[in-house]
């Protein structure tokens, strides 16, 4: 059977819980004491990990008849160059689809959701029986997509940070993130819990907790019922972002006035560190993934000027 194409389609994976056990513990068995030792089910482990392995051979067999198939640890995304012409396959969790879509240029990407009866799979529209199907179409140019707008975090050492979903910008322990804030023309020193900045396919995460969380505080206070702007139109290819400050601090040297906006284009959002040390800045909610973000660092947050594309 001749190929559709004579381009890749990239698979990419993910260890699991069980692997992640295995590498701590060195073995099936010494994983297995561990968590039952703690009262958990290690059947779930077990069975989790084998519908996964089970998602990923079912995928690559279907895949082989298409194509060329390379089977990609997400690990070693950072440094793997994609065709231009790639059709790529994430099978995971939402946030895998996330953050493999930052490494992309343009090429089609599709969620596969392994576990339907686990995930719910925002990200995650197809099964790996759909494959068949879905993957000679996009190959044809036949099949939708869906952009998505991504961030980017530039600082004046050249050094710059793509998100998917969202920005942390503050210190990587629990105390008060330091820095000053700079935004539609006004400047203000900032005392808080850092800052979220979120992109429209992150609007339903982290951005929509800090939303409701100071919803429901300010409706405490006031007695009253209380509702914030609605945001149902930030959509996933939205032209603009969102920050928030977490839990600012009033004083004598810091303010509370530039605590949430709207990040376009035209109008950044720059921030300079003042934070002697373990100041970051990490991405869609992986803290590997970060820039580190100390005293004299200045940071702008605004549009990457690429797109993602979500085959749909």
């Amino acid at each position: 059977m001749e190929p559709l194409s004579e381009n890749k389609i990239v698979i990419i994976t993910r260890k699991t819980r069980l692997d992640d056990l295995i590498a701590r513990f060195n073995s099936v068995s010494q994983a297995k004491f561990y968590v039952e030792h703690l009262g958990a089910d290690f059947s779930d482990y077990e069975k989790e990990h084998s519908d996964y392995i089970l998602a990923v051979r079912q995928a690559s067999e279907l895949l082989s008849a298409i194509g060329r198939i390379h089977v990609l640890d997400r690990e070693y995304l950072t440094n793997y160059i994609f065709g231009p012409n790639d059709v790529v396959v994430a099978i995971g969790q939402d946030g895998m689809v996330a953050n493999t879509l930052k490494y992309l240029s343009g090429q089609s990407l599709l969620g596969v959701n392994p576990s339907p009866d686990r995930w719910d799979g925002v990200l995650l529209p197809f099964y790996v029986k759909d494959l068949p199907l879905v993957i000679p179409e996009v190959i044809r140019g036949q099949r939708g997509h869906r952009e998505v707008t991504i961030a980017a975090a530039r600082l004046n050492d050249n050094q710059e940070l793509l998100a998917v979903n969202d920005f942390f910008i503050g210190q990587k322990s629990h105390v008060s993130s330091r820095y000053q804030i700079e935004y539609a023309g006004f400047t203000e020193a900032h005392s808080s819990s850092g800052i979220i900045v979120s992109t429209g396919l992150g609007s339903t995460g982290w951005f929509k907790s800090i939303l409701t969380g100071a919803q429901g505080v300010v409706g405490k206070i006031s007695g009253n019922d209380f509702t914030i702007e609605s945001n149902d139109d930030f959509s996933w290819d939205s032209e603009y972002l969102y920050y928030s400050v977490r839990e600012p601090f009033p004083s004598n040297n810091t303010g509370t006035e530039l605590v949430f906006g709207k990040i376009t284009k035209q109008q950044p959002l720059k921030i300079t560190s003042q934070m002697s040390e373990n100041g970051v800045i990490f991405s869609d909610g992986i803290e590997k993934d970060f820039l580190e973000f100390n005293s004299g660092m200045e940071a702008v947050i605004g549009l990457s000027g690429k797109k993602g594309l979500l085959v749909v």
